[in-house]
């Protein structure tokens, strides 16, 4: 479920709505999707979003960068791209 959302985001910048707030995301994409860097900022605000996403033969692991993995998990199921 994480990974369709993730693939959803577009590489490169584009928005989303969440929390009822617009936010700038920056998805950066190596090893042909296999390793994801997401950075979303809170626009006209302080808060973000940054995590890493990593695919391999044997599972998904997703890294979350100087926060918990439930508000990065919270940020995923609930954001809306505009």
């Amino acid at each position: 479920m994480i990974k369709n959302i993730i693939d959803e985001l577009p590489i490169g910048f584009s928005e989303v709505i969440y929390a009822n707030k617009k936010y700038g995301v920056t998805k950066t994409d190596f090893n042909n999707g296999k390793s994801v860097k997401v950075f979303a900022e809170e626009l006209g605000g302080n808060n973000f979003i940054s995590f890493n996403f990593y695919v391999t033969s044997n599972n998904k692991t997703l890294l979350p960068c100087e926060m918990s993995k439930e508000k990065v998990m919270h940020f995923l199921k609930n954001l809306e791209i505009l």
